[in-house]
């Protein structure tokens, strides 16, 4: 028997729900806003609104599909279904929070705060969902959905992880990373090395190039074109890279396409690699150790 599809709302805590938690009580929290010459007015009706949002998400699932909801924080710990479709209820970050531990299921962007937010991942409003969660399932839902390219950091001992935007590599508290680096144009076959001194490298995105590859880029002037979201190439930078007799500057930015990987070889007692900002997910990489970072086989399905 085949399952009926299971809507997933995923959502994070408000800013209004994060205070309150940290100072006990909402009389506390307002305490705390305006002695730092806040109001709690604003935050509490940002709280309303995603909160409506929610409510209406859930009324707008069909009666004979299953249901359920996952905060941000417990999505390490959810079970994605092949039959889900995924409502994002928030801001554009969160669905580069949950498309990492996604394989295929479309998701749906709801923007709980249009005007505030980009939207360029939360497109949509709880309103269109009625119309929206049948045709994600429905005949041509592939036609209705984009593919967005991501990319992924695998270390030689298999640690693996996923990013929508971009992964960064180096030191967990941003001093110097120092490592070889290197571009592989196929399997096994690397173009030559450099030894490096940096503040990290990162590898992002068309998606990511919105983002913090973006502020690179621009930092830059603008020395590649830089990757469409749906396009199978990853864009790399550098960031201050320092010269020395024992390290160089002539790999600073490029682009990665198809089976191309950029490969850093650790020469710091410790490195990470973490994706999309999250720092409590990260690689561990010590001395020694290589990592591989290129476009990843699982690709986004975000519902246009």
């Amino acid at each position: 028997m085949t399952l009926a599809p299971r809507a997933v709302l995923v959502h994070r805590r408000s800013e209004y729900q994060e205070l309150v938690a940290h100072h006990g009580t909402p009389g506390q929290a307002a305490y705390f806003l305006r002695s730092r010459g806040r109001s709690v007015e604003e935050i509490e009706r940002r709280h309303v609104r995603q909160d409506e949002a929610l409510v209406r998400a859930a009324g707008a699932v069909p009666l004979d599909w299953r249901r359920t909801r996952v905060e941000r924080t417990d999505l390490p710990r959810f079970l994605f279904e092949p039959e889900d479709v995924v409502v994002v209820v928030g801001q554009d970050g969160l669905v580069a929070n949950v498309a990492k531990y996604l394989d295929g299921q479309p998701v749906i962007g709801v923007d709980t705060e249009p005007g505030r937010n980009p939207g360029v991942l939360v497109r949509h409003r709880a309103a269109d969902l009625p119309r929206l969660l049948p045709a994600a399932v429905g005949p041509g839902a592939d036609r209705r959905t984009e593919e967005r390219t991501m990319v992924e950091a695998v270390a030689d001992d298999t640690q693996r992880l996923l990013a929508l935007n971009e992964v960064y590599v180096g030191q967990p508290g941003h001093q110097t990373a120092r490592y070889r680096l290197a571009v592989e144009q196929h399997p096994g076959a690397p173009d030559g090395d450099e030894a490096q001194a940096s503040s990290g490298v990162l590898v992002g995105t068309g998606t990511g190039g919105t983002g913090w590859c973006r502020s690179v880029w621009q930092d830059r002037g603008g020395p590649l074109a830089l990757p469409a979201p749906a396009a199978p190439s990853l864009a790399w930078f550098v960031r201050e890279a320092w010269p020395s007799p024992a390290t160089g500057t002539t790999r600073v930015h490029g682009l990665l396409d198809g089976e191309q990987r950029l490969v850093l070889t650790v020469e710091s007692d410790r490195l990470v690699a973490f994706g999309d900002g999250v720092e409590s997910d990260a690689l561990d990489l010590v001395r020694g150790q290589t990592v591989r970072v290129g476009v990843a086989a699982t690709r986004l399905r975000l519902l246009g």
